[in-house]
């Protein structure tokens, strides 16, 4: 058996919306990613207001781009640590704009959403039983040349008996802007109790475009012709090969904490991406 990590030292739908209202930031944590660009601002923040361990500080800062704070989101996972990143990569729609100047005062008057992710648990013809956490989405994908067909079931119920696709994907409200929105899914408000069922390049049946579920549902996905049509599955970035059977539902008593500026917060940025053309 295969489970992802967390950080346990205290005790990816959002459950409530809050204003972090801590006026008395002073221990940070920072964390960049391994660009230039990430290591210089790591240096200059830390010239500036110091570097404290995780278990000081009162909050997590990170450096870098989407890939680098869903990385620590996973990694800090019930921590108790509000995570506030500052955008030094390419997206950045976690982030929030890179500045040295005031960085107590903005934390302390940040947005901060708790998220709720989904469990992962996979059966692997090679890799045994395997369970991970993803924020964004869980995914599957043909592993070959040849089309998956996949069969979906919903609370025990098979909604789909054959589905023909490259892919198909659950998505979170916080994850449907990324991949699932590539797929052509649904944006889905932050607070919304809701799932994106969204297929990737449906072959049969042609038309289905995918399904709204609500978030307290088991599904479920099993693969035929598993030896003919193999098929791996991604739990963000935790990913199985030759899974014949994948069930998906929200992780209880799990959660990450994300601040956002006041003033560019993530049910904006979420409104403003569905009139980007």
């Amino acid at each position: 058996m295969r489970t992802s990590n967390s950080y346990t030292s205290k005790s990816g739908s959002p459950e409530k919306r809050d204003d972090f209202v801590n006026t008395s930031i002073e221990r940070f944590h920072f964390i960049a990613s391994k660009t230039e660009q990430a290591r210089n601002s790591l240096q200059a923040l830390t010239d500036r207001y110091g570097q404290s361990t995780v278990d000081e500080a009162d909050v997590i800062v990170v450096l870098g781009g989407d890939g680098t704070m869903l990385e620590v989101l996973h990694n800090f996972m019930n921590s108790g640590k509000p995570i506030y990143g500052m955008n030094r990569g390419s997206v950045g729609f976690l982030m929030n704009e890179y500045r040295i100047a005031n960085l107590p005062q903005r934390i302390a008057k940040a947005h901060k959403e708790d998220i709720k992710p989904l469990r992962m648990i996979a059966d692997s013809t090679c890799e045994g039983h395997v369970e991970a956490l993803a924020i964004n989405e869980v995914s599957l994908f043909r592993q070959s040349y040849q089309a998956a067909k996949i069969k979906i079931s919903i609370d025990d119920k098979v909604r789909m008996e054959e589905l023909n696709c490259d892919g198909v994907m659950v998505a979170t409200p916080a994850g449907s802007t990324a991949y699932n929105l590539s797929a052509q899914g649904p944006i889905l408000p932050l607070l919304a109790p809701l799932l994106a069922l969204t297929p990737v390049s449906p072959f049969r049946p042609r038309r289905w475009h995918g399904a709204l579920l609500p978030n307290s549902v088991t599904v479920r996905f099993d693969m035929l012709e598993l030896d003919k049509r193999p098929v791996n599955a991604a739990a963000d970035n935790v990913e199985v090969k030759s899974v014949s059977s994948v069930i998906i539902s929200l992780a209880h008593g799990v959660k990450a904490s994300i601040l956002f500026d006041s003033n560019h917060s993530w049910d904006e940025r979420i409104l403003s991406e569905q009139f980007r053309y």
